[in-house]
């Protein structure tokens, strides 16, 4: 596996590099083709954050861990990686989900079944359309972490939604 570190205001260590490099070669028994990873090391205050983006014949696989130590988020992030690689097998082994166009997706280790979750409740509403603003009045009253809408201004469906350092961010859908 072919693995970029990219670090912002964070200087990892060769030994920590090394670390993950070795934990991320241990999910090449899941991919036929040669896969790429990115590792984002970065710093905030006293948090140490760490994401990794696994990417093979175009599927992306993605994990971000916040914590004291970096040495302890790699451990946190590759079990969700794992995951995702998994349950993305078992989508196109049963036939529910295709291929990204291209992609030729192959998976050579076998993994234990996994139940993906059942969709317990569905939710139809009409789509008004609202400013920006008026979609940020209606995220704080109701106290949701994501509210859609029909943008007045472009006529595109968005989404805004709660980040973790308590703004907002804003999601526009082309179709």
């Amino acid at each position: 596996m072919e693995i970029t570190f990219i670090e912002k205001k964070y200087k990892a260590a060769q030994r920590f590099k090394d670390v993950v490099t070795e934990k991320l070669s241990k999910l090449d028994k899941y991919f036929a083709e040669p896969a790429t990873a990115k590792v984002y090391c970065s710093k905030v205050n006293k948090t140490e954050k760490l994401e990794i983006n696994v990417i093979c014949k175009g599927v992306i696989f993605r994990s971000e861990v916040s914590g004291n130590n970096n040495y302890e988020n790699i451990d946190l992030a590759l079990p969700k990686l794992e995951k995702q690689i998994v349950r993305s097998k078992q989508k196109f082994i049963k036939g529910k989900r295709k291929a990204p166009k291209g992609a030729d997706f192959e998976f050579l280790a076998e993994a234990p079944d996994m139940e993906l979750p059942e969709v317990v409740k569905t939710k139809i509403f009409d789509l008004d359309p609202m400013t920006i603003d008026d979609a940020r009045d209606a995220i704080e009253r109701l106290g949701h972490s994501f509210y859609v809408f029909l943008n007045a201004n472009t006529g595109k469906v968005n989404i805004l939604y709660k980040r973790k350092d308590d703004k907002l961010g804003l999601i526009e859908i082309n179709f």
